[in-house]
């Protein structure tokens, strides 16, 4: 099988370019054939198709100016990026194409390329995105769903984006656009990584039988199962305000026990958590950004890592990776983190934004006994091993490719899996759902 993969950017971005990366290798492993399509970038990582790539495009300021008009209209929908897209399939000549993030850089054009040229679409949603401008689905760091029904208008009026009207303006148009011209009617089925995700997207009126669930997948083969509980907690990730890394400063001042603790990652709130850490005089070391090999050192000392996100999670890749270094996790109790924590096997969930919550779990998992806390962890490995495990994850990529294919081929009209009322699982392994 060819199979094309789509993203705005071809490095380790985030998250959802570990997926991107990993899928791609998976699928060679497995014998197919693969290439991908992204923008131009100088972090990207050497690919066979980059002489086509479109140039780069900076989205990061917008004003009201003739080369932001530009940039918003390569935002909406690029021709370049079609172009481009054109010259790839005519050399990779794919057999289905895999997009991932492709708003705001790549944009639908590619979609209707990919559609003009017969090749069926799967598009993994990584954020809320499809149906929310802003895609974190938060009105100044509180929980938002008020875009609803089409509404867009709403997020232009509370400057949800970047605290910038107008650039809430530039993707709510995007994500009217898209709606109103039905640029995602040509995907044949939308992976969801979480079931919260799958289920908050058909609640905002997409259609069900497009949208299955296939989780994302983390590699225990080459990590050592850990007996040593660790001596401190982590948070790593990105140090913004829907983290909730402040809430977690808050527990650990009024912690009855002293516990150090260790943040990983860096963003655009670091300064600030820095600062408060400073006032109170917390036990707190900020590493910065850290390569995957200090990382993983950092988890496998850590005794407990702790997820204190303030908005709609959809499938945190932290979470797995603690669970893969047989560490228990401490999330919050908000969008798909309580569908990765099985509570008091291998982690607790407390009530977002509650620091007191916090603390009482939190202290609880530090006075634990050490064959507890090791119970504990070796709950979460074998969770990583049994339910998100990269072989699981390929044969249900695979499968839903084949299906996607065989329905594209036979010209059959409706759904893929069942009828569009019953929640789907994609998987050929339907125990490990």
């Amino acid at each position: 099988m060819r199979v094309l993969f789509l993203n705005n950017f071809y490095y380790l971005r985030g998250g959802s370019e570990r997926v991107l990366f990993e899928e791609m290798r998976m699928l060679r492993e497995a014998g197919h054939e693969v290439a991908v399509y992204s923008r131009t970038h100088e972090k990207n990582e050497p690919s066979e198709f980059s002489a086509f790539f479109p140039p780069p495009l900076d989205t990061g300021r917008l004003t009201v100016s003739l080369r932001s008009l530009r940039s918003v209209g390569e935002l909406v929908y690029s021709r370049p990026a079609r172009k481009g897209l054109e010259e790839v399939i005519s050399r990779f000549r794919p057999e289905i194409a895999h997009a991932h993030n492709i708003y705001g850089h790549l944009s639908t054009s590619v979609l209707d390329v990919l559609k003009e040229q017969n090749i069926p679409v799967v598009l993994t949603l990584h954020d809320f995105k499809y149906i929310c401008p802003s895609y974190l689905m938060l009105d100044h760091g509180m929980v938002c769903e008020q875009c609803r029904g089409g509404r867009y208008h709403r997020a232009v009026m509370a400057g949800c984006h970047k605290n910038s009207r107008l650039a809430s303006a530039v993707y709510a148009f995007e994500t009217w656009f898209n709606d109103v011209f039905g640029k995602y009617g040509s995907v044949a089925c939308f992976i969801a990584p979480s079931r919260f995700l799958r289920d908050k997207v058909i609640h905002f009126g997409k259609d069900p039988g497009t949208i299955v669930h296939i989780p994302n997948c983390i590699e225990t083969r080459d990590r050592a199962i850990l007996p040593d509980p660790g001596c401190y907690s982590l948070f790593f990730g990105r140090l913004s305000k829907e983290k909730g890394v402040a809430t977690l400063l808050q527990a650990l001042k009024g912690m009855p026990i002293r516990t150090g603790l260790v943040i990983a990652g860096d963003g655009p709130d670091r300064a600030r958590l820095e600062s408060m850490a400073r006032k109170h005089s917390l036990p707190v070391t900020f590493t910065g950004h850290l390569s995957d090999s200090d990382l993983e050192r950092t988890i496998a000392g850590s005794r407990v890592v702790i997820v204190p996100s303030e908005w709609y999670e959809n499938a945190p890749l932290s979470i797995l990776e603690a669970f893969a270094c047989s560490k228990p996790v401490i999330g919050a109790r908000i969008g798909g983190i309580p569908e990765m924590i099985d509570e008091g096997k291998n982690g607790y969930l407390f009530e977002p934004g509650n620091a007191a919550d916090l603390r009482r779990h939190w202290s609880a998992c530090m006075q634990m006994q050490r064959e507890q806390v090791c119970a504990m962890g070796a709950n979460a490995r074998r969770k990583a091993e049994e339910h998100y495990s990269e072989k699981n994850h390929s044969a249900r990529l695979i499968d839903l490719y084949l299906r996607v294919l065989l329905t594209r081929r036979a010209g059959e009209q409706g759904t893929l899996y069942g009828t569009a009322a019953e929640p789907q699982e994609a998987c050929c392994h339907k125990e490990y759902s």
